[in-house]
């Protein structure tokens, strides 16, 4: 990296507001209580504190209940979720947030600060936020 270069954070283009559920509640009842649907996810929270976060994707609801015609009132969030879910650190530079999704095939994950989900981060934000703010 050259001096002249500006080192993008992931906190400098997350997004900071995401909606949460709990493993137990139905996909419809997640679905119904999405707030913010720029997010395209649920934050899955822990269950007691030794836990860890879960993701809920609407791909993976498209997928595991849409295409194979589950009832979203009979499936609950924590038969669909990826759990543990892959962080990224908000002090992280943005090209090392973008090799780990595309090392581990990801579109979108949380953004983490002292242990705690503080945002979301996606490709899409990395790319049409990321490399807008650098250029």
């Amino acid at each position: 990296m050259s001096a002249h270069e500006e080192i993008i954070f992931v906190r400098d283009i997350m997004k900071p507001r995401f909606d949460r559920v709990d493993g137990m509640a139905t996909i419809k009842a997640a679905l119904d209580a999405m707030e913010h649907l720029e997010a395209k996810c649920l934050i899955v929270n822990k269950s007691h504190e030794h836990d860890v976060y879960g993701i809920l994707l609407l791909s993976d609801i498209a997928r595991e209940v849409l295409a194979t015609n589950r009832p979203a009132d009979r499936v609950n969030v924590y038969e669909v979720m990826t759990k543990p879910v892959i962080a990224v650190e908000a002090d992280m530079d943005i090209r090392y947030s973008a090799r780990l999704f595309s090392r581990h095939g990801l579109s979108r994950a949380p953004v983490v600060e002292n242990g705690e989900i503080i945002g979301i981060i996606s490709l899409n934000d990395m790319v049409m936020r990321g490399l807008r703010k650098g250029a």
